[in-house]
């Protein structure tokens, strides 16, 4: 028998969780609703997973030119967006340092040698492979402290490949 107490310890763990799970949400949402626009080139991957799917793995260009043995575990990286919105590294930001006029953050964290920016796969419909493999851009939302949520992929003249799936 589950005591009075035992019941209400179990009711505060589900709302406690219910609450955190809602407050990420919101968070996302509110990216998503007042986050710049920002493109990160990709890196070719291996797009493919027997054990999960279908799904694209994303790695950034970005990575390439960011010096990771300089990196904390976590931190924010300084970019720069050109015309098309695509984002190029201008340096490693530190604490309490303003930004230029232009510049923005980016959340990172690094294990190891590996640099995650945020998503790292993108799900797709099964059989649709052929159409993301000219996957060349990621668009996001960039909140202000440099938190990421993934919109989208591009192709080279920056046209949703997600639109394809649209019937």
């Amino acid at each position: 028998m589950i005591s009075p107490l035992q019941r209400w310890g179990i009711v505060a763990g589900w709302l406690l969780v219910m609450v955190a799970i809602n407050w990420s949400i919101f968070q996302k949402e509110h990216v998503l609703d007042s986050g710049q626009q920002v493109r990160l080139a990709l890196a070719p991957v291996d797009p493919r997973s027997l054990m999960q799917g279908d799904y694209m793995r994303l790695r950034y260009a970005i990575v390439n030119e960011v010096p990771v043995h300089q990196l904390a575990a976590e931190g924010l990286l300084i970019i720069q967006l050109d015309k098309q919105q695509v984002a190029s590294f201008v340096g490693i930001h530190q604490p309490g340092k303003p930004l230029k006029k232009g510049e923005l953050l980016l959340h990172y964290r690094r294990y190891g040698e590996h640099v995650k920016l945020g998503a790292e796969s993108y799900l797709f419909e099964e059989g649709k492979a052929s159409l993301l493999s000219e996957a060349a851009y990621g668009e996001f939302r960039v909140a202000a402290d440099g938190r990421t949520v993934l919109v989208g992929l591009l192709d080279q003249n920056f046209h949703y490949l997600d639109t394809l799936f649209q019937e």
